[in-house]
C-alpha cells in the first residue's frame, strides 16, 4: 500500500472507525501509537518511521502527536463524538467554503450543516476553499460572513492545522461567489 493510501486508511481509523483495527480513542480523540501501529501493520507494512513520515509530510496537517509521541489523533473531521479540545476564537471578517456544484441547491436552502461530521469546515482563503470544492466536482465558492455570525452569537474554533470550524452556517450568512 502506498504512503498516501496508508494515510487515508489512518484517517479513516482516527476520524471515523477506530474499531476497524480494534483500537479505541479516548474522549479527546487520542489513540495509543503502539496500538495504531500494531493494528495497521497486521495487513500493511507500517511502523513508527512510516507513521512519523505521514504526520510530517501530510499537506493538510491532519494529525498531531502528544509531547512524548505515545498518542496520536486527527486534528478535526471526526464523525465520532470526541472533544479535540478546540479553543474558541474570533474569526476574521470573512471565511470561505468550497463545495461541488451538486450540493449548491441544498446549501442555498438549508445553509452549511456538518452532515456526518461534528463541524462545518471553513477555509481562511479563497484558494484553499476552491481546492476543497474541486474534490467534489466542479467547484462552487461561498463567502461566509464570519465576523457577523460571531457577533450574533455563533462560536468558531480554529483547529491545529488552520481549519476554521463552526456548528452550522445559516443561509443569511452565505454569499455565493462566482469562479472565473
Amino acid at each position: 500500500m502506498s504512503l498516501k493510501n496508508v494515510s487515508k486508511y489512518m484517517s479513516l481509523i482516527l476520524r471515523h472507525k477506530p474499531d476497524a483495527i480494534g483500537i479505541t480513542l479516548d474522549e479527546h480523540g487520542w489513540a495509543n501509537v503502539d496500538e495504531l501501529i500494531a493494528g495497521i501493520a497486521k495487513d500493511n507494512e507500517f511502523n513508527m518511521a512510516i507513521l512519523e513520515e505521514i504526520v510530517k509530510t501530510d499537506e493538510k496537517q491532519r494529525y498531531s502527536f502528544n509531547e512524548d509521541r505515545t498518542l496520536i489523533r486527527a486534528n478535526q473531521g471526526h464523525s465520532i463524538l470526541v472533544d479535540v479540545e478546540l479553543e474558541e476564537k474570533e474569526p476574521p471578517e470573512f471565511l470561505w467554503h468550497g463545495t461541488g456544484e451538486k450540493y449548491v441547491a441544498a446549501i442555498d436552502q438549508q445553509g452549511l450543516i456538518p452532515k456526518s461530521r461534528l463541524y462545518v469546515h471553513l477555509s481562511k482563503d479563497e484558494e484553499t476553499a476552491v481546492k476543497v470544492g474541486t474534490r467534489h466536482g466542479k467547484p462552487v465558492l461561498y463567502r461566509v460572513e464570519a465576523k457577523q455570525m460571531y457577533e450574533d452569537g455563533y462560536q468558531f474554533y480554529l483547529s491545529a492545522n488552520g481549519v476554521w470550524l463552526t456548528k452550522e452556517v445559516p443561509v443569511k450568512y452565505l454569499v455565493k461567489g462566482e469562479l472565473t
